[in-house]
């Protein structure tokens, strides 16, 4: 399974995925899959000057993973799956991708979300998709960086949705 790990995060590449997942993980491919980045070339060109050195990095749409994925280019690889949303896992998913586990890092309090850690709020769409990633038998949990405590989608939104 060439993912070691996908995470939603809004800000998708920045210090601490590049840093410190970096250092935990030891993707040779970050990929980020965004239907609109992977349209803008001068996004695209900004986002890889700051992958690691040493590792590739895929800025691709929805699709081209599924395909990707599916003829096996990656099968070799260890790759860093980067989103913005949990919609983007499920199609992943049911494109056939295989996800082992979600980690949701940050989503930002905005549009009525809910709180939900320091750094995620949650919407109901939202809730229901990581749901959803758990019925398939995905591990969902919060964490920020490598050194904290992993947080269960369960424990994180009891008491508040």
């Amino acid at each position: 399974m060439p993912i070691v790990l996908a995470r939603i995060d809004q800000r998708l590449v920045h210090g601490v995925t590049v840093n410190q997942w970096n250092a935990e993980l030891n993707p040779k491919r970050y990929m980020i899959v965004d239907n609109l980045i992977s349209q803008d070339e001068t996004i695209k060109a900004s986002m890889r000057m700051s992958k690691p050195s040493g590792t590739g990095m895929s800025i691709i749409d929805e699709q081209k993973a599924i395909t990707n994925f599916n003829n096996g280019n990656y099968d070799h690889q260890v790759v860093f799956l980067l989103v913005k949303e949990p919609k983007i896992l499920l199609n992943l998913i049911a494109g056939g991708v295989k996800i082992p586990s979600v980690n949701v890092g940050v989503i930002f309090k905005e549009d009525g979300r809910t709180p939900i850690t320091e750094r995620v709020a949650l919407n109901d769409e939202e809730l229901a998709d990581l749901k959803a990633l758990q019925a398939e038998g995905i591990p969902v949990h919060f964490q920020y960086t490598p050194g904290e405590p992993a947080v269960s989608l369960n424990d994180a939104i009891k008491g508040k949705m």
